[in-house]
């Protein structure tokens, strides 16, 4: 009798486990849905569904209510003591138009956006398979909502609500990507990042300094890489995918492999991607200003200028980069969650276009101008615990180690002197962030945060003919640049429609730098420089929701950059003519934005989704000219150069509208639309104002897509406003390079539109393939401020199998 006491509890103890495992399918396709958020607030607990649509809730085993959200299907409200009663098994029903999803950025912590003031969204991992986005860059301009600027096909620099490069913030698995050498100019140090896997990615609109300190002034874009999933039972689970891609308009040759094997406490994900791209093609219909039939290469001892047979080739622009990505997680108990990541990338060394289409004298101003290899390095040792207490529901520690490496690489025409300065920067960050719920109603995000980036710069000449090397002038000091913070933000829910939010940060900034390995070069007039200042941000915002097909949101808030390396110390050529020298006097700048959404969904069928804001930039670091020792000229290249240098000098705003509209039409066929218009204006030196470099022109994306079981197919047009020369930024006027002409022979971005088509189809459970054409039409067009045009009449062709 007593062993069969002992076995009916040990294998009511299984059943029990087994039953507590959710499955959740597709009510119409009965597939398992992977990627599926779970979270309650009481308990304070959430997770997402495997490749299998399976999750083990046990945690939430008191909860009354349970919220289960995935982006294209309807929200379920279940209770505990409910899914229990469906036999841990519930189908979703395909929706096209919700308000709410589950997204992470806003407080590093899930929530849905139905309780969030500021604008967020999601880029799902759906859409990066049909889209077939070449870099993280690109998928990011999949959204419609950013605008992606380029300066040769190896980069990708967004700009959001008329703000760009350092003034953005940039996350991965929560670690802050921002370094102390991000400039204002811009960056292309996106590509680094995988969109083979990532596994989720959002962009926070707006300011994010309370969470994100230095930098979140116009957006936040959040990249959530793969992550290890655990067996649900006592079999090992192995999951993967692998994909192989073809482009025509760069010989594009791309393949991906990320396999992931789980057990009930260990689990690891390796992930591996390799592309190879030739020179870019650009179309056959457009302005001829964009057109460099030549380049040059190096013969016989001599630099030749040389004719290209298809002038539509834009040489340089070839590279090459590979991407690997290993995790850890081990999950000892219901309490525990360890994780590691570990991930590298490097290019190759790629051309700088803008800078080859320059000239002198009737010839092409360099024979080289290459960025060398782009390295980045990330280890990240993360534990999470969930176990409510006295000081928080959730905790989770985030230690991190960064290392990036960038150069630059250039020689003037017939020189035999080649320049090369190369960067490294270490990035040490400790993070963490902390989650109680004080009752029903009140939810505190609170943590601290710990930064030191190492900077080491060098610079050498090359002798090209003889391979001799001597010290050449570095562009940045010898520096170091700390960070340490404290923020808290508390979410009060006054009622089921009415939702405030709010919090402040405190941010001490030091910076530290030795001019020594430059003062051979320049006569600075100082050898040293030390800044250690604070900031003060905070934000507060509501959501209203009178029903649940619509929704108010409004958000004023306050976000600040700190002064870093580059504008501090930075010595390069920022235009011709000119040279940017250092200015260690400098102080934070500040943002000041409002913001006011409206969200409506009518009958089901249509959803409009409109947000305005105003944004107001004091105390801005922008260039000025700037005196060296009584000298406002000084030798830089051999060229007598006006001195400028980065200045506290000037305010600024900016201010714009973003629209959405989703219909939905007949059985399976879907509209939507996205249009973004921004406009900015720059104070300048004599108290007159320019219009704002990093404010894009009117852009946009619409779509009609449509989906049936194994097929979907959406035809797409995306579209460029025109900027006229009277509306191009004072510095932008004169960069003969990157523009066309207008009828007077003045520089302008003309407007541009490509037509699209992507298609995908699964051909079975365990393969699919992808297609489209883009750019149907051919078009030559090139992104405002681009220095590259974008690709013409683009085939696609892509082959996935998942197992």
């Amino acid at each position: 009798m007593k062993n069969i006491l002992i076995f009916g509890l040990w294998f009511g103890t299984i059943i029990t486990s087994i039953a507590q495992t959710i499955t959740i399918k597709d009510v119409e396709t009965n597939l398992a849905l992977e990627g599926v958020v779970i979270l309650s607030e009481k308990p304070k607990v959430s997770l997402i569904t495997n490749s299998q649509g399976q999750a083990d809730i046990t945690a939430f085993k008191k909860a009354k209510t349970i919220q289960i959200h995935s982006l294209g299907f309807k929200t379920l409200f279940k209770s505990f003591d409910e899914i229990e009663s469906d036999n841990f098994q519930l189908f979703l029903e395909p929706m096209s138009m919700d308000l709410d999803e589950v997204v992470i950025s806003a407080t590093r912590w899930r929530q849905t956006t139905g309780n969030i003031p500021s604008k967020v969204i999601s880029i799902s991992p759906k859409e990066i398979i049909l889209q077939n986005p070449q870099t993280a860059a690109d998928l990011l301009g999949v959204s419609g909502k950013v605008f992606i600027q380029k300066s040769q096909q190896g980069g990708g620099s967004p700009m959001i609500r008329g703000f760009a490069t350092n003034r953005l913030l940039y996350t991965v698995d929560g670690v802050r990507m921002n370094t102390a050498i991000f400039r204002g100019g811009n960056l292309q140090n996106v590509i680094s990042l995988d969109p083979f896997a990532t596994e989720n990615t959002e962009v926070l609109f707006g300011p994010g300094s309370v969470i994100y300190g230095s930098d979140a002034i116009g957006g936040v874009m959040s990249f959530q890489t793969l992550t290890p999933q655990l067996s649900l039972n006592d079999k090992t689970l192995l999951t993967g995918k692998a994909v192989t891609r073809y482009s025509s308009a760069n010989n594009e040759k791309t393949g991906h492999l990320d396999v992931n094997i789980g057990w009930k406490k260990w689990a690891l994900v390796t992930s591996f991607s390799s592309w190879d791209y030739d020179h870019l093609k650009q179309g056959s219909h457009g302005p001829n200003n964009y057109i460099k039939d030549y380049h040059v290469e190096r013969q016989n001892g001599e630099d030749v200028v040389i004719s290209q047979n298809d002038p539509l080739f834009q040489v340089p622009t070839a590279y090459s980069q590979i991407n690997v990505m290993q995790k850890v997680r081990f999950v000892p108990n219901k309490n525990w969650d360890l994780q590691y990541g570990f991930h590298y990338s490097e290019t190759s060394p790629y051309g700088r276009y803008d800078r080859h289409n320059r000239t002198r004298n009737g010839l092409p101003r360099y024979a080289e101008w290459n960025y060398g290899p782009q390295k980045w390095m990330m280890n990240n040792l993360s534990f999470h615990h969930t176990k409510s207490n006295t000081i928080y529901d959730q905790v989770t520690l985030r230690l991190a180690l960064q290392t990036f490496e960038e150069s630059r690489i250039d020689r003037s025409l017939n020189s035999t002197e080649r320049n090369t300065q190369l960067e490294k920067v270490d990035a040490y960050s400790i993070n963490l962030d902390m989650v109680k719920s004080i009752h029903s109603k009140n939810t505190l995000y609170y943590g601290l945060e710990y930064i030191l980036n190492d900077v080491d710069s060098k610079g050498k000449l090359t002798n090209i003919n003889d391979k001799t090397s001597i010290t050449g002038p570095s562009r940045y000091p010898m520096a170091t640049w700390n960070s340490l913070a404290a923020y808290i933000n508390n979410e009060f829910r006054v009622s089921e429609k009415f939702t405030l939010q709010g919090g402040l940060r405190y941010n001490q900034y030091i910076f530290d730098a030795d001019f020594e390995n430059n003062l051979d070069f320049y006569p600075f007039p100082f050898n040293k420089a030390t800044i250690n200042d604070g900031a003060l941000t905070g934000n507060i915002g509501a959501v209203y929701k009178p029903t649940n097909s619509w929704a108010i949101r409004a958000n004023v808030g306050t976000a600040f950059r700190s002064p870093n390396v580059d504008d501090i110390g930075k010595i390069f050529d920022s235009e011709p003519g000119a040279v940017t020298v250092p200015n260690p006097n400098l102080k934070a700048e500040y943002a000041y934005n409002f913001d006011l959404g409206i969200a409506k969904i009518f009958k089901n069928t249509v959803k409009i989704d409109l947000t305005g804001y105003y944004t107001i930039l004091k105390n801005a670091l922008v260039r000025r000219d700037f005196l060296v020792n009584g000298q406002d000229s000084i030798m830089y290249d051999g060229i007598l150069s006006k001195v400028q240098a980065i200045q506290n000098a000037a305010s600024a705003h900016v201010y714009g509208l973003q629209a959405g509209v989703e219909v939905k039409l007949s059985t399976g066929f879907n509209f939507s639309s996205d249009i973004n218009y921004q406009y900015g204006e720059e104070e300048l030196d004599d108290g007159s104002t320019s219009p704002s470099r990093h404010a894009s022109p009117l852009f946009g994306v619409s779509r009609l897509t449509y989906r049936s079981d194994k097929l979907k197919l959406e035809a797409y047009t995306t579209f460029q406003g025109e900027r006229s020369f009277e509306d191009l930024a004072l510095e932008e006027q004169s960069k003969d390079e990157i523009y066309a002409k207008d009828a007077n022979g003045n520089n302008y971005s003309p407007s541009w539109y490509t037509l699209n088509v992507k298609a995908m189809y699964n051909l079975s459970d365990m393969f699919s393939i992808s297609s489209g054409i883009e750019n149907i039409t051919d078009q030559r067009y090139r992104p405002y401020s681009s220095g590259i045009s974008g690709a013409g009449r683009n085939f696609i062709l892509s082959l996935k199998a998942e197992f």
